[in-house]
C-alpha cells in the first residue's frame, strides 16, 4: 500500500510539474469557464429563474472539465510516454489515479475562479452548491480520466471523448442542479456520493484492461 501511494504521488507530481512548465491546460480551462459565464450572463434574460442560472453553471463546469480531460493524455500520446509507464514496475491503476488527481487539481483551480465569477454575474453561492461541486468533481475526473485514456489512441479524440463522456455526465448535472436549488439537498448529495463511488471503483478496476488494449 505504501509503495502504491508512492507511485501515485510520483506520477501525479510529474503531471503537475509538466503543467507548471508548459502552462497549457489550466489557462485553457480558466479562459473557457470565464468566457462561458460571461456569455451566459449576457444571454440569460434578467427575469430568468435561479434554476436556469444554476443549470448554466453546471454546463460550464462539465465543459470546462472536458477541456482538461481532452489534454489529459497529450504528453503520453505525442511522446510515447504511455509505453514507458506501462512497462514501469507499478500497478497500472496508479496511472489512472495519478492522472485523475492532476485533472482534479486543474479543475479545482479553475473553479476557484469560476464560482466567485458566477456569484458576481448571477446569484450567490450556497454551501450546498459548493459541496455538490466538490462531489461532482470527483465523479467527473474518475470516469473522464478513464474515457480520456480510451480516446487518446484515436486520431479523432476531440470528437470521441465528448461523445463518450457527456452521456455519463448527465447524472452529475442532475444531482448538482438539484443540490443547488432545493432546500434539503441531502438526497442529491447522497446521489453524487453514490455516483462517485460506483464510477471510481469501475474506472480503477478497468483501467489496466483499457490501456492494455
Amino acid at each position: 500500500m505504501r509503495r502504491y501511494a508512492a507511485d501515485v504521488a510520483v506520477l501525479a507530481r510529474k503531471d503537475l510539474m509538466l503543467e507548471l512548465r508548459a502552462r497549457d491546460t489550466l489557462p485553457a480551462m480558466l479562459l473557457f469557464v470565464i468566457s462561458a459565464l460571461v456569455v451566459f450572463h449576457f444571454a440569460l434574460p434578467s427575469h430568468s429563474s435561479d434554476l436556469a442560472a444554476k443549470g448554466l453553471l453546471w454546463v460550464a463546469i462539465v465543459f470546462t472539465a472536458l477541456v482538461g480531460l481532452t489534454r489529459a493524455f497529450v504528453a503520453e500520446r505525442e511522446q510515447r510516454l504511455i509505453d514507458g509507464l506501462l512497462l514501469a514496475p507499478c500497478d497500472r491503476s496508479a496511472i489512472w489515479l495519478a492522472k485523475a488527481i492532476s485533472v482534479l487539481a486543474f479543475l479545482g483551480a479553475a473553479e476557484v475562479v469560476a464560482l466567485p465569477a458566477y456569484a458576481a454575474f448571477f446569484s450567490g453561492i450556497g454551501w450546498s452548491t459548493v459541496a455538490a461541486v466538490a462531489l461532482a468533481d470527483i465523479g467527473i475526473v474518475a470516469v473522464g480520466t478513464l474515457l480520456a485514456a480510451v480516446a487518446a489512441v484515436s486520431r479523432t479524440r476531440e470528437l470521441i471523448l465528448p461523445l463518450l463522456f457527456l452521456p455519463l455526465a448527465i447524472p452529475v448535472v442532475i444531482g448538482g442542479v438539484g443540490a443547488s436549488v432545493v432546500g434539503s439537498p441531502g438526497r442529491y448529495l447522497g446521489f453524487l456520493c453514490l455516483y462517485d463511488a460506483v464510477f471510481a471503483i469501475i474506472s480503477w478496476a478497468s483501467f489496466e484492461y483499457v490501456v492494455t488494449e
